[in-house]
């Protein structure tokens, strides 16, 4: 595909050509279809969107501009714009209400309860084992969703260290919780 190849194709699909149109059509299909398949990961959803996309194309060639976009950017643009509106379109899926209720009536038994406390209690007992800085930042990571940027920022230490700090705790919390 040559660029200017390509414009001149737009410049002549703008005009109404439709022989333009299909050669158009046979030089970037192929491509703009990835573009779809890429973001829709369905490939008759890809096949629809495909055609919306050359709908598109055939509506707003006259809005090309040779100076302002490469053609086939500008191409691929129309394509992954027009994908990514059907991912916005589709509604969530319905949640079947007995399947909400059975879930919400599966409390945990009382078994269930006494193992997840004796776990949580030999975590806490290697937990302190550990320096407390090194315990609240694996606390934080692991528990609370900080990122280990956060963590070097809050305790004003290099990311390296931060990443050491948990890695060695890990190791550490391991040994504790296998005896």
């Amino acid at each position: 595909m040559v660029t200017s190849d390509l414009s001149n194709l737009i410049g002549r699909v703008s005009l109404g050509d439709r022989e333009a149109f299909r050669a158009l059509y046979g030089q970037t299909s192929a491509k703009l279809f990835g573009v779809c398949l890429r973001i829709l990961k369905d490939r008759s959803a890809a096949e629809d969107c495909l055609q919306d996309v050359f709908v598109k194309i055939w509506q707003n060639a006259s809005k090309y501009s040779e100076s302002e976009y490469n053609p086939l950017t500008w191409l691929m643009a129309i394509a992954r714009n027009d994908a990514i509106d059907k991912i916005r379109a589709r509604k969530p899926q319905a949640i079947d209400i007995d399947d909400v209720l059975d879930i919400a009536s599966e409390a945990p038994s009382p078994e269930m309860v006494t193992i997840s406390s004796s776990e949580m209690n030999r975590i806490e007992k290697c937990l302190r084992t550990l320096k407390p800085e090194q315990a609240a930042a694996v606390r934080g990571t692991y528990l609370d969703g900080f990122s280990y940027q956060d963590l070097a920022d809050r305790y004003q230490l290099p990311l390296n260290t931060v990443r050491t700090w948990l890695r060695r705790s890990l190791i550490v919390l391991r040994e504790c919780l296998q005896q």
